[in-house]
């Protein structure tokens, strides 16, 4: 029953597939990886931590609910645990350990000490390129498309009559919900912030060379002609530690978690330690 369930579980996060859809590769690491887990898993169940671990039935009842979305009917949900050699029954059962597991590896990383500003400011000094802000630009642009060299003629003397009167933001996003051909279209022509490389080629250079509030002369890429808008410049720089601390502190209190269960683990299965072969010094 739990070998079902551990293959069952196993094979989805490691195959993202049902288990009797594995080839014969995908299936040998599958079997090899759930007998390791399951003896961890045994070791973890039986320490002194998991004394009385509680699991909510409606923790239970969520966990089944998820297993169940990955089936396209209640039919190809009762075949597979079939094959497994599952019920309903032994499933929850299995899924119960699954959570009790996870509970207790949740008490081991409750007792990591809390990570402080002064960690995070360390790691910011010590870690610079982590966070280096490339340059980047908040763009909008109204595009128009073309067929035929008349329709392209038309629609660059639209745009430059347009580049020369809008003189808002405003008036660019209205202009570009009006006129341009992007789905951009609906939200003002607004492209968000861009970095370099994330435009047409074509489109780039002028991009980066306009100042706030500028708009690009005509310019030509490979789906039609656009005018753009530089909304907002973000020089290249190092990011301020006051903005970036938080996310320090969040990522460092994760990695001091895991490396916290991962140490636990590793004491909990390792060998005794053996006697000694010489014989006693006399």
């Amino acid at each position: 029953m739990l070998h079902g369930y551990l293959e069952l579980k196993l094979s989805w996060q490691l195959f993202q597939k049902a288990p009797e859809t594995l080839s014969e590769p995908e299936r040998n690491r599958l079997v090899e990886v759930a007998e390791k887990q399951d003896s961890i898993e045994q070791r973890i169940l039986g320490s002194s931590p998991a004394a009385n671990v509680v699991i909510p039935a409606a923790t239970l009842t969520t966990r089944i609910a998820e297993i169940r979305k990955r089936y396209a009917s209640d039919d190809e949900f009762a075949q597979d645990l079939e094959r497994n050699g599952l019920n309903e029954t032994t499933l929850a059962a299995a899924v119960e350990r699954d959570v009790r597991v996870e509970s207790v590896l949740e008490k081991v990383a409750s007792a990591t000490p809390a990570v402080s500003l002064i960690d995070a400011e360390i790691y910011y000094r010590l870690h610079p390129e982590a966070f280096d802000r490339p340059e980047a630009r908040r763009l909008s642009h109204i595009l128009i498309t073309f067929d035929n060299p008349g329709e392209r003629a038309k629609a660059a003397a639209q745009l430059a009559t347009l580049r020369s009167t809008l003189k808002t933001a405003e008036q660019f996003g209205q202009a570009a919900h009006q006129y341009s051909q992007c789905p951009t279209a609906m939200e003002g022509g607004k492209l968000g912030i861009v970095k370099r490389q994330q435009l047409y080629a074509e489109l780039e250079p002028a991009a980066f060379a306009l100042t706030e509030g500028d708009i690009s002369a005509v310019l030509e890429s490979p789906i039609g002609l656009h005018i753009l808008r530089c909304d907002e410049i973000f020089p290249s720089g190092m990011l301020p530690f006051a903005e970036v601390s938080q996310h320090i502190v969040e990522r460092l209190t994760d990695k001091r978690r895991r490396q916290a269960q991962k140490d636990w683990i590793k004491a909990l299965t390792a060998p005794r330690a053996q006697g000694s072969a010489m014989k006693p010094s006399r």
